[in-house]
């Protein structure tokens, strides 16, 4: 890659040279992009009410951030082609800087503050022009930071190896093939990103220490822990999220390429599914959904164990439920 205007292609010599574990990879992160489609595809298909309305955002934006990497992925480890376009690189980078945005999870913790701190209230909060304008801002936010990063990053001279020592064209592993001062650059990305990263998270533990406060005043037991549980999950993948993102970008470059991979792949393909397979398996529409596909493909088969556990249930003794 001789400079940015010559440049014609680029190779990514991807998570590992290790032959033996070109077809495990494979698989598996062939699995994980298929789980991810059918579960964010799940929830886009339920995008009319709230919660679900805010919900089906984040799996659009999840589904655009695995899609941007995962194929690429997939295919390389299938065919052995490394190679991507200097254009393609340049739009993998842009789509995925906009899917990583640090302010789509807010808008799902504002959800869940709406919900737990004035429940009475939160059709009237959570309207549906509200969660268009959460949208609206987050795409927004999403689309100037993938802009910055792009315009900034791409507009340096590149000499030497056009190898891309990474999975997918990212800041770490492309800003030490240029030649040219990158010094300014890697501020603005430090700046940038560190501002985006504590402002939201700032918000999000502001917005827990209310739902917190608003739980122990509930009387309900059940109710205490249905909203325990609900933020305890989304706190789980906040913290890979963030985790993830501070270790890749606001520190020192790591010496270990193989952690900065490990961690990249983290929020590229392993964080779309998780909120995929957490948002939908507590979600009662999205299950009724599954459900009703699952009827239509394997309809004798469902209906044989609906009724096998329904004469479980009816010879248990009373109140005993079954394990």
């Amino acid at each position: 890659m001789e400079n940015s205007t010559e440049a014609t292609e680029c190779v990514l010599l991807g998570l590992t040279d290790d032959p033996n574990l070109q077809l495990p990879f494979l698989l598996l992160f062939l699995f994980i992009y298929l789980i991810t489609l059918a579960g964010n595809g799940g929830m886009m298909a339920r995008s009319t009410q709230t919660p679900i309305f805010t919900l089906s955002n984040l799996s659009f934006v999840d589904l655009g951030d695995s899609s941007a990497v995962a194929p690429k992925m997939v295919a390389a480890l299938q065919s052995g082609n490394k190679v991507i376009a200097y254009n393609g690189c340049a739009a993998q980078f842009f789509f995925v800087g906009f899917a990583t945005v640090e302010f789509y999870p807010a808008c799902v913790v504002y959800d869940h503050h709406a919900a737990v701190c004035r429940p009475l209230l939160y059709t009237i909060t959570m309207t549906a022009s509200v969660c268009a304008l959460l949208a609206i801002g987050s795409y927004v936010c999403g689309f100037l930071n993938a802009s910055i990063h792009t315009t900034d990053t791409f507009r340096f001279s590149f000499c030497g190896s056009n190898a891309i020592n990474h999975f997918f064209c990212n800041i770490p592993p492309l800003l030490p093939l240029s030649c040219s001062n990158t010094r300014i650059s890697k501020s603005v990305v430090f700046f940038v990103i560190g501002s985006n990263v504590f402002s939201t998270l700032l918000v999000i533990l502001i917005s827990y220490l209310f739902i917190y406060t608003a739980i122990q005043r509930m009387r309900s037991a059940a109710g205490q822990r249905k909203a325990f549980s609900t933020c305890a999950t989304h706190l789980t993948t906040v913290s890979i999220f963030y985790g993830t993102i501070i270790f890749l970008y606001l520190q020192p470059p790591s010496e270990s390429l193989g952690v900065a991979k490990t961690a990249s792949l983290f929020y590229t393909v392993v964080i779309p599914k998780l909120n995929s397979l957490i948002y939908s398996l507590r979600n009662k529409e999205v299950k009724n959904t599954l459900w009703k596909i699952l009827n239509k493909l394997y309809p004798q088969s469902l209906r044989v164990s609906r009724r096998q556990a329904g004469k479980q249930r009816r010879n248990l003794p009373s109140g005993k439920m079954p394990s």
